[in-house]
Parts: C-alpha cells; sequence; structure tokens
C-alpha cells in the first residue's frame, strides 16, 4: 500500500484538537472527583451491616458495574430526557455516565480496602472509647487508603481511555474531534495516530506511577 503520511493537515486542525484535549481532561477529572467523593459512601454503605442501608448501595453498585459504561451513556442522552422533565447535554450526559460507572467501581475499592483491614484495628479503637466516625477516619482509612491507591491509580488510567466513548454522543472530546478532521481532510490514519498518541501521552505518567506503587507496596 502506498500511503504517503501528511500530518500538514492535522497539525493545521491543532486547535480543534486542543479543545478535544481539553474537554478530555475536564470529563476525566470531572467524572473522577465525583467518583471519589460519591464512592467512598456508597462503599461505607457496602460495608454496612445494616441492611437498610447496604442494600441499596449493593444494588447500586451490581447496576453500575455489570452494564457497559456505553450503554449507561447513551441512556442518559437518549433515554433520561424521555422520562424526566430534565434535557440535559452531551457533556452533561457523559459526565453522569461515566461518574456513576467510576462511582460504583471506586464504591468497591473502598470497600475491599476497609475490608482488608484486620477486625482487631476496630476493636482497638472500641476500646479507646472511639465513636465509629473516629475510628474509620482515625485507624481504618489511614491503613486502607495506602492499599488502595494502586487500584485507584489504575481506575484513572481505565477512566481517562473510557472518555473517548463520549463520542457516540457527539461530544467533542478527543476521538470525536478526530472523527471530524478525519471526514474533512480524507486522513483518517494521521489523525487517529496524533490522537492515540496524545492518549498515551496523558495516560503513560498514571500507568508509570501504577507500577511503581505497586513494586513499593510489594517490598
Amino acid at each position: 500500500m502506498d500511503h504517503v503520511w501528511d500530518f500538514q493537515t492535522v497539525f493545521a486542525s491543532w486547535p480543534l484538537l486542543s479543545q478535544g484535549l481539553l474537554n478530555t481532561l475536564k470529563l476525566g477529572l470531572l467524572t473522577l472527583i465525583t467518583g471519589l467523593f460519591f464512592g467512598f459512601f456508597v462503599g461505607l454503605g457496602r460495608y454496612s451491616h445494616n441492611r437498610w442501608v447496604n442494600f441499596p448501595a449493593s444494588v447500586f453498585v451490581e447496576v453500575f458495574r455489570n452494564t457497559p459504561a456505553l450503554v449507561q451513556i447513551m441512556w442518559f442522552y437518549f433515554a433520561f430526557p424521555i422520562i424526566s422533565p430534565f434535557d440535559i447535554d452531551a457533556f452533561a450526559a457523559a459526565a453522569l455516565g461515566l461518574g456513576l460507572n467510576t462511582t460504583a467501581f471506586c464504591a468497591e475499592i473502598f470497600r475491599g480496602g476497609i475490608q482488608s483491614i484486620h477486625r482487631g484495628q476496630w476493636e482497638a479503637g472500641k476500646a479507646l472509647g472511639m465513636a465509629y466516625r473516629e475510628q474509620v477516619w482515625r485507624i481504618i482509612l489511614p491503613q486502607a487508603v495506602v492499599r488502595m491507591i494502586p487500584a485507584f491509580m489504575n481506575r484513572v488510567v481505565e477512566l481517562m481511555k473510557m472518555t473517548s466513548l463520549a463520542s457516540v454522543i457527539a461530544f467533542g472530546e478527543l476521538m470525536h474531534q478526530a472523527k471530524a478532521i478525519s471526514a474533512y481532510h480524507f486522513n483518517p490514519i494521521e489523525s487517529y495516530t496524533v490522537v492515540a498518541l496524545l492518549f498515551f501521552v496523558v495516560i503513560s505518567p498514571f500507568a508509570f506511577l501504577v507500577y511503581r506503587l505497586e513494586n513499593r507496596f510489594r517490598k
């Protein structure tokens, strides 16, 4: 196949790609913060022995963990406005789909991390007269978070890759912009190659950090 590589049209469309990169980072950061914040409370709910707390938390996790993120994004964009009075745009639909999906996975990381702490640590807190909240914040979480960090970093890597799913509802992240440039200039090889490199530049530092942390905690 005689293909002449020509990146000039891609570089000429850099404002479009840089806007896509910015939108990708915004979507990734927002859904990560959402997932960590709500995942903490849902994870505590999953760990709770109170069935009125545990049951809804478990249902939430199972629903969003066992359905594809792509389906969740499309459901919020196409179905949610029909059954609710709210009309949401592509960014909101993508943020809801990815945010709730990330919340479910973060909740399981929190639950697993808390569960890994020996029961004796809870009993030591009780013996010192600490309330449940004090036991969580002063004894359990400081130990559990160290064990959770590699899992959270892996989740960040996965989440950044999943932002490309938002292109199916025409949100202007990197993949969507590359698709537009490719269609306009007929240069799919160059457009998608540049997007792959941009994703690699953004994600590889997190992947490297995961390896370093895993090696450090393995010692």
